[in-house]
């Protein structure tokens, strides 16, 4: 039985971009507006909602048919879901007991220019003290928490494109006859 779903993958696609730009306006706000400096797990996150919202963005101008809108499904599915980690890690690190926090590192700056790729990924993901700090909550979560919360979201979303099939549009189509 399939429920149906009153948007299209293109809307869908559309919604999943927009979301990602007011997560970036809000991510923006809260460093320029409140004066919060996002430590090196913030800018992976950023980085991820970024690459989603291009993504989805790219999937809502191309409008392909179901094989690749699975394609499109599938890489926002993965870009989600490694967001997703890299936030579950920053919550973590944030709900460490103060003797176990780690100490706080070098900027992401520093870290990109001094040390090769995976080895400046390795020491990112680790993460720092400053990723530990608790600088701003609302109802309870912490930005890190929100962004969780999202990229689950984006996963749902990137699910539903995935598995749901989609009523073909009407009209004709290329390859029908006419009788």
């Amino acid at each position: 039985m399939n429920i149906p779903i009153p948007f299209t993958p293109r809307a869908l696609n559309l919604l999943g971009f927009v979301a990602c730009v007011g997560l970036m306006a809000a991510a923006l706000v809260l460093q320029y507006v409140e004066g919060l400096e996002p430590c090196p797990l913030c800018i992976l996150q950023r980085v991820a909602v970024m690459l989603l919202g291009g993504v989805f963005l790219i999937a809502a101008l191309h409008n392909p048919a179901a094989t690749g809108r699975r394609l499109y499904a599938v890489a926002c599915l993965l870009i989600a879901a490694v967001g997703a980690g890299v936030a579950g890690r920053h919550v973590w690190l944030q709900h460490l007991p103060p003797e176990e926090v780690p100490p706080c590192g070098p900027g992401m700056d520093y870290i990109l220019e001094t040390f090769p790729f995976s080895k400046a990924l390795a020491i990112i993901l680790r993460g720092s003290g400053d990723c530990a700090a608790l600088d701003w909550t609302l109802l309870g979560l912490s930005i890190p928490g929100w962004t969780l919360v999202a990229f689950i979201g984006f996963c749902a979303l990137a699910l539903v494109l995935l598995v749901y099939r989609f009523p073909a549009p009407g009209g004709l189509r290329f390859g029908t006859r006419l009788r």
